[in-house]
């Protein structure tokens, strides 16, 4: 953030393991305006998300996240437990070819990205259980709120 600020000073969006209240007032702290919150959405109610993968998401912690470029051709992050159950060894996935980048045929692999094999990141530790969009809201602004009174307390204690 320090060096994008040296050179802009317009509107900017973090994102990155960002799913709690803390975390979007840190991005701010660090120079942000704005804290982009993907994966947590994804474990929302309204989200177009079959159930097993939004509770997938509420199971998983950081260390379940595997980082591949087998399904598409281009490298991402996906939860281990989507590949192993569509019968591959998350440790031991083949390496993808940027030739066959197909986001719909799953690249060189037979299941497909967001089908079978779900993506998320790194910040679904923080997803304790699926909630509408608007408690969703309400938590992290309740977190928001509690830490930046727990920051200023910090600094004038």
């Amino acid at each position: 953030m320090r060096e994008i600020r040296e050179w802009f000073d317009g509107p900017v969006a973090l994102s990155g393991s960002i799913a709690h209240g803390a975390s979007v007032l840190a991005a701010q702290a660090m120079g942000a305006d704005f804290g982009y919150i993907g994966s947590a959405f994804i474990a929302t109610k309204e989200a177009n998300a079959v159930d097993g993968y939004k509770d997938n998401i509420v199971e998983a912690k950081a260390a379940d996240i595997v980082y591949s470029d087998l399904f598409t051709g281009v490298s991402g992050n996906y939860l281990r437990q989507s590949i192993e159950r569509a019968g591959m060894d998350p440790n031991n996935l083949p390496k993808g070819d940027i030739s066959t980048m197909n986001f719909g045929s799953g690249g060189n692999s037979e299941a497909k990205a967001w089908k079978d094999i779900w993506g998320s990141g790194q910040g679904i530790g923080a997803i304790k259980e699926v909630q509408t969009v608007a408690q969703f809201v309400d938590q992290l602004e309740a977190e928001y709120r509690a830490a930046k009174v727990a920051l200023d307390a910090a600094y004038r204690g």
